[in-house]
Order: structure tokens, then sequence, then C-alpha cells
């Protein structure tokens, strides 16, 4: 994927698409139209000023939105667990947000995967007194430097206070604050990390990446994502979930299975086209200028993942 068709997009769309979720709002900060910076460092910009915005779901549950992924929050007697980290430049207003909800102590952290908009902030909440949970590849990512050609950005390894303690390879299940968690390895999706987190007797599930509400999602083929193990997960996800779950996606507002289903079937449709457009032996260029997403890029085509970089993402996986 080129760094340029990731960023090709109006101050318009990027409004837009801020306003559709409070999680996406840092990314209409005028910084971002600077191409020149690079996705990831106009994040990180972006992040540092971000508005967090506290959004209770059920029971003891709340997210935050506005740095970086969705952060999930469990309140209670054992202190503070959150889904994700954020940005570490995020520290003040992630912690007045914390702070916003009640004064239990941060006492545990899981990482959905190892993409930094996810676990920047890892060394911060550690040192706050958070134990971090996580996949195995999650640490595997963290513990050396990583390449994402998709954001033509080469992550140094995380410092040591950063990288998760606790790590899993399929399953793994916490009682905390009178809730039982339970965190499923994804075969590869987005990442090769990927993991949703269950809260049972709310009926919340945290899918973060491999679900994007309302946006065409970015997959990273460099460290083990592909299209069809998107498709997979998005299946997975329906299969976890019923009509009452609450369903909190990696980037955008938070929905359910309906809006799952949506988001399943617009990528089994642009997986098809773009496919069939190869099979007839189109170059890539030639599948971009044929408009593969047309049908879907006025409701998923405004954020990050442009219509023709998603286009560039389907087609190295079919």
């Amino acid at each position: 994927m080129h760094i340029n068709e990731q960023s090709r997009i109006s101050r318009r769309g990027f409004i837009a698409a801020a306003g559709f979720s409070g999680g996406a709002a840092f990314l209409a900060s005028r910084t971002l139209f600077a191409r020149e910076e690079g996705i990831v460092p106009t994040m990180v910009n972006a992040a540092a000023t971000a508005k967090i915005t506290v959004r209770p779901l059920r029971r003891n549950i709340a997210v935050l939105e506005g740095s970086g992924g969705n952060i999930a929050v469990l309140t209670g007697p054992d202190g503070k667990l959150l889904v994700d980290a954020g940005f570490a430049v995020s520290r003040p207003q992630i912690s007045s947000a914390l702070v916003s909800i009640n004064s239990d102590p941060i006492k545990r952290l899981i990482n959905s995967h190892w993409h930094t908009d996810h676990t920047d902030g890892n060394a911060w909440l550690h040192d706050a007194g958070a134990v971090i949970t996580a996949h195995e590849n999650t640490l595997k990512r963290l513990s050396v430097a990583t390449r994402v050609e998709g954001w033509s950005y080469t992550f140094p390894a995380a410092p040591q206070g950063a990288l998760p303690v606790e790590v899993f390879t399929n399953e793994h299940r916490m009682n905390v604050n009178n809730t039982r968690i339970v965190c499923n390895y994804y075969p590869p999706a987005h990442t090769d990390c990927d993991i949703s987190v269950y809260f049972e007797e709310a009926d919340v599930l945290h899918v973060a990446d491999t679900w994007w509400n309302g946006v065409y999602p970015f997959i990273d083929y460099s460290t083990g994502g592909s299209i069809d193990g998107s498709i997979r997960a998005a299946e997975t996800n329906l299969a976890m979930a019923t009509s009452k779950t609450i369903i909190v996606p990696g980037h955008g507002p938070v929905g359910g299975r309906a809006d799952v289903v949506e988001f399943r079937d617009m990528l089994v449709a642009i997986r098809e086209n773009v496919a069939l457009l190869k099979k007839r032996g189109r170059s890539i260029d030639e599948t971009i200028a044929a408009k593969p997403t047309a049908g879907y890029d006025e409701k998923w085509g405004q954020f990050l993942t442009t219509p023709a970089a998603f286009t560039r993402l389907v087609y190295m996986g079919v």
C-alpha cells in the first residue's frame, strides 16, 4: 500500500469521519493534511490534543473514545481493567477521563493486538499499576523492531515495561470486578495477534480492529493480516454475538450485530469484485481505476483507508 493513497482524503471527508464517532474525532486535526509527515506521526501529533469522550455501556463498563482505538474500561473493587491503551501522548486526557468515571486504581490492561494506536500507552499504564495481558504474538511483535509497509513506518521495540507479562495462545479467562472475561484469539485477521474480549454478565464484546464501524479497515499484511482473514474474523464475531450484544469496534461508534453483518457483507462484496478483475488479468492500477468499491464509497470511504487504498489491500490478498 502507498502512504499517499492512505492520506489522499479531503478536509470535508476527515471532518465527516470525525463526526461519526468521538473515537475518530482526533483525526479532524489539520495536521493530518500534512501529507509529508506520514500517517503515524500525524496520528500521534493529533492525539496529543485529542478530546476523550466517556461513553457508559452496560453494568460497570464504559468506552473511552478519542486516542487511537476505542478503550474499554471495567471498574469495580478489583480496580480498573482496560482493553487497549491508546497513544501515550494522550495520557493527561485519558487519565482525566478515567478519574471522571471513579477513583478506582488501574490494575489490569488487555492489548487487543500490537498496533501502536492500541499499545503506545502500555508503559505509563504499567507504571500506574497495570498488569498487561495479550496474545503471545503481541508480545512477539512488541519485543522487536517491526515494519508496517502499509504505513511506511518501522516501529522500534517497546521498552520492557510496555511488554505484556501474561500471554496466551488461544483462550484466556479471568474474573475481575465480579465479571467473567473471556479473551479469544482469532486466526490471522487484521494482524496475526488479534483477540476479542467478552464481558459475559454485561454481554459486551470488544472486537477491536477486526471491525471498523462505518469505514474501510486497514489490513496489516506485514504482520499476518489478510482480506480473507478479516472476513473470517467478521464471521466469528457474528457467531459470538446476539441481537442484544453490545459490540465495541476498534474504530468508529459502538454498535451491534446488524452493524457487523453490514461490515461483513461489504468485505465479501468488494473481495468478489476485486478478485474478478484480478482473474481477468487487470493490474493493480487498472483494478483501482475500475472502482470496484464504488457502491460502498459514500459510507465506507471517508476515513484513513481510502477506496483506492482499500482496493489495493484487497488486491494483495486475492
